[in-house]
């Protein structure tokens, strides 16, 4: 459950999110709590939400979060349909901004969707919930997570992944902000599963050729060959349909 508060002294607007102790045992997600606080409380970055403290008594854990006033892309999304190319783009750029500096500090957040982005009153998005982020000096996991719309490859075959399962997963994210649904969408998931592995991606012809471009360099089937989120940020088409002032450092 998520409130909107005011502390006492500042009067300063926060949203609270508060969490039952109980029902988290009992989803066994309590590592996954207890990694989103740390990970998200170290975190500074203007597209990122930022996690400004937390605190408990016996039975909630209570996070005090930064308050994003449009709430979820997903609502906006659904309510357009589909995007403009230069809603598209501007958004394109900030997730690639703020997945450079994450995978820069070694972390994955490995939850890319709609429904986890959040916008402000500026129209600038804030990437939220890391409860299945984590921080991988290392560079490879094995956790099959996520969501199955957007699931890489190496995940699904069940072979380990690093940050560049955050740039598939911005592949999917960019078709889905053009189409209005992601690109790899069955009748069962093992159908979906057929269509990621094979990269299977069939466009309206309303998408450009510049958009498919990116797209098709981010949703490749091995990680290496896909496009960094550095690239991204200078792709042509990026450049082009972006009408926000692009930021000059990460």
């Amino acid at each position: 459950m998520v409130f909107l508060v005011r502390e006492k002294k500042s009067k300063y607007i926060y949203a609270l999110k508060m969490m039952f102790k109980d029902q988290l045992q009992k989803s066994c997600v309590e590592h996954q709590v207890r990694r989103e606080i740390e990970i998200q409380t170290h975190l500074d970055h203007p597209n990122c939400l930022k996690m400004h403290g937390f605190f408990y008594d016996s039975d909630r854990i209570y996070l005090i979060l930064e308050y994003v006033a449009k709430g979820e892309l997903y609502d906006l999304l659904t309510k357009a349909k589909r995007f403009s190319e230069s809603v598209a783009a501007n958004y394109t750029y900030q997730m690639a901004d703020v997945l450079e500096y994450l995978h820069k500090r070694k972390v994955i957040h490995r939850d890319i969707k709609p429904e986890n982005l959040l916008v402000d009153l500026m129209g600038n998005l804030k990437i939220s919930d890391f409860g299945w982020a984590v921080h991988a000096p290392s560079s490879r996991r094995d956790t099959l997570c996520g969501t199955l719309d957007y699931l890489p490859p190496e995940m699904v075959e069940g072979t380990s992944h690093s940050t560049y399962a955050d740039n598939w997963c911005l592949g999917v994210l960019l078709y889905e902000f053009l189409v209005g649904s992601p690109p790899f969408e069955a009748a069962t998931t093992k159908d979906t599963y057929k269509r990621i592995v094979k990269c299977d991606v069939l466009y309206p012809p309303y998408v450009k050729e510049g958009a498919r471009d990116l797209i098709s360099k981010l949703l490749r089937h091995d990680p290496r060959s896909r496009f960094s989120v550095t690239d991204v940020k200078t792709h042509p088409w990026v450049l082009q349909h972006m009408t926000m002032t692009p930021r000059s450092t990460s």
